[in-house]
């Protein structure tokens, strides 16, 4: 028994080939396990130096790793991202979209009350008096200055004599940039340019032509540009003594004191048609976008308002002497000048003025034979409460248009020694232009030495400018 038990013990101590195959494969995976383990604290304790010594790595992995995305992960990303972008310019299209389309829509307002007379900016109580040593004179005439022009860009004024000379101004400089010389009487075959008196100007809403018209009865149209001359347009009896272009065209009013009104086609220098109804000659001329023009008639103290197409006229009557100038507020309202000495405004809709303000700039003369001074020129700011007015009287006169055009309060004079024979408005509104002389333009029934021949820049100066001077 105890030998069996021996044996049975020693057998049983004694590994087999399996038991000692399993064991050589433990010990194996124990010791391939340590290296493993030590292998890979190597590698992270390397990686951690790495990382510690280069910065880049982190990003250098990224990269991999976008490197490694499949092609369906990329068209996938690819196109969220065109997607995106899609949906960002159709927000932006939209809102530029919705901007554009109010901005037409106050722009076709705007038109809608221009062409009605409705609109209108309220500024005159904005405006205080400039002073006197922000006037600027600018002197080039040897006679009185009869009439003026201002580009459109406002960079430059046009102003013609009795002298029979125009000349170029900047705005800016003050300086003459260009004159064009007046010739002598019976000088008309080889002269280029007016041989006599120049009584009225007009500029294109492009800035592209200018005319002028004089004593003999000839239209002058120039290039404002280079101011060279471009051709004549004959066809009136006497003086002409109104222009006007019609915004936004090439069309050519022009007045005359031959009583007739001529339509021109100056791109084709061409004459169009004739009107017939002033029973005086024609002192004042305007017009603006409308196919029509108002006209002053002199001594049968009417204004006229002309439809070109319907080939008819209204008549407006009220002044007491002759109307010697006018000019349109906007495409319903206008303002006249007389030797009566009142201003009136007056609307289409009515044949009598709708406000008259009587001895606008005061009177003169001994006492119980007083005469009023002559207003001799007008200006309206376009679509504005504003309106100008010029005389004798050594002073350039501002008025406020009230509510609805029925009634002309004073809100300033700037003083102006001479014959103010014309005057305008910037577009903008920051400046009136005065042309001067020593002589009213259509006659020398008085003269005064002491004035100058030239044209006076008056800044507009508003309130609102004041402050943020003060600030």
């Amino acid at each position: 028994m105890s030998s069996f038990f021996i044996k049975k013990k020693v057998i049983s101590a004694a590994p087999n080939k399996g038991d000692l195959k399993r064991k050589s494969n433990a010990d194996d995976g124990k010791g391939r396990s340590k290296k493993f383990s030590k292998r890979m604290d190597e590698e992270i304790s390397s990686d951690s130096e790495n990382e510690s010594a280069d910065p880049n790595r982190k990003q250098q992995e990224n990269e991999d790793d976008e490197i490694e995305e499949t092609p369906q992960e990329k068209k996938l990303r690819l196109a969220k991202l065109y997607l995106e972008q899609l949906r960002e310019e159709e927000d932006k299209r939209a809102e530029q979209e919705s901007f554009e389309a109010d901005l037409i829509a106050g722009r076709l307002q705007d038109d809608v009350l221009e062409q009605k007379g409705k609109l209108q900016r309220l500024i005159a109580k904005e405006l205080i008096a400039p002073e006197p040593a922000e006037i600027r004179l600018m002197r080039g005439h040897k006679l009185p200055v009869t009439c003026l022009v201002i580009t459109p860009d406002e960079k430059y004024i046009f102003s013609a004599s009795k002298d029979c000379s125009i000349i170029k101004w900047e705005v800016e400089s003050g300086k003459k940039v260009q004159k064009i010389a007046g010739g002598r009487k019976g000088t008309e075959a080889r002269h280029v340019g007016h041989t006599t008196h120049v009584l009225c100007m007009a500029i294109s809403s492009d800035g592209k032509y200018l005319a002028s018209g004089d004593m003999n009865k000839l239209i002058m149209i120039w290039d404002p540009t280079t101011c060279k001359h471009l051709y004549k347009l004959k066809g009136h009896r006497d003086a002409v003594s109104g222009l006007a272009f019609r915004r936004g065209t090439h069309t050519l009013y022009s007045a005359s004191h031959d009583r007739s009104i001529k339509v021109w086609s100056v791109d084709e220098n061409a004459y169009v048609e004739t009107l017939f109804g002033h029973q005086d000659m024609i002192t004042g001329l305007d017009c603006l976008s409308r196919e029509r023009c108002v006209t002053a008639g002199g001594r049968d103290r009417t204004v006229r308002v002309w439809k070109i197409a319907e080939e008819s006229q209204l008549v407006f009557h009220g002044h007491e002497g002759s109307i010697d100038c006018i000019q349109l507020i906007n495409e319903e309202h206008m303002v006249t000048g007389g030797d009566d000495g009142s201003i009136s405004v007056w609307t289409v809709n009515k044949k009598k003025p709708v406000s008259t303000v009587k001895q606008a700039h005061g009177s003169h003369g001994n006492t119980g034979l007083e005469q009023p001074y002559w207003v001799s020129s007008v200006a309206a700011l376009h679509n504005s409460d504003i309106v100008a007015s010029g005389s004798h009287n050594s002073a350039v006169q501002l008025w406020k248009c009230g509510q609805g055009f029925r009634g002309l309060e004073p809100l300033f004079s700037v003083p102006m020694t001479g014959f103010v024979n014309s005057l305008k408005f910037s577009n903008s509104g920051k400046f009136l232009v005065a042309g001067v002389g020593q002589e009213h333009r259509l006659g020398r029934w008085w003269r005064i030495k002491e004035a100058r021949n030239g044209i006076y820049i008056i800044p507009l100066k508003r309130q609102a400018q004041e402050q943020e001077v003060v600030q």
